[in-house]
């Protein structure tokens, strides 16, 4: 069974590698985003979704929850195509945007503590395909 389930996500994995995932690209585009993720202020949680690092303010909960939201309906969409679970999509998606963080951006490793990832592999969920 753990095989299977590996397997399921590894081409989970290639479809979201493909299609790619994360942010819509309005919310890239936002400055507000951008300075926000490149000060450490949010940061990519484990389960494919944008975290508050640190003090939260009405602004940054804004902003977290619209992309957020975002985020869910994307993969929502996606998972039904793939033919997998919301959850499922949405940790598989966590695993590839923790992935593609760069130096100084913050994510969560899979003990829930938040890291600023440097010029290594960042630590990852041991079930990352």
């Amino acid at each position: 069974m753990t095989h299977l389930r590996n397997f399921m996500l590894a081409g989970l994995a290639s479809a979201v590698a493909i299609t790619g995932f994360a942010a819509p690209a309005q919310a890239q585009r936002d400055p507000a985003y951008a300075a926000a993720r490149a000060n450490g202020s949010i940061g990519e949680k484990r389960d494919g979704y944008l975290g508050i690092v640190g003090t939260e303010t009405a602004e940054l909960r804004r902003l977290v929850n619209d992309i957020n939201i975002k985020r869910r309906a994307v993969y929502a969409e996606r998972a039904q195509a793939a033919n997998a679970t919301l959850d499922e999509y949405a940790f598989t998606a966590g695993c590839q945007a923790i992935l593609r963080t760069t130096a100084g951006e913050r994510y969560q490793a899979p003990d829930g503590t938040w890291q600023t990832r440097d010029s290594g592999e960042p630590l990852r969920d041991p079930r990352c395909p």
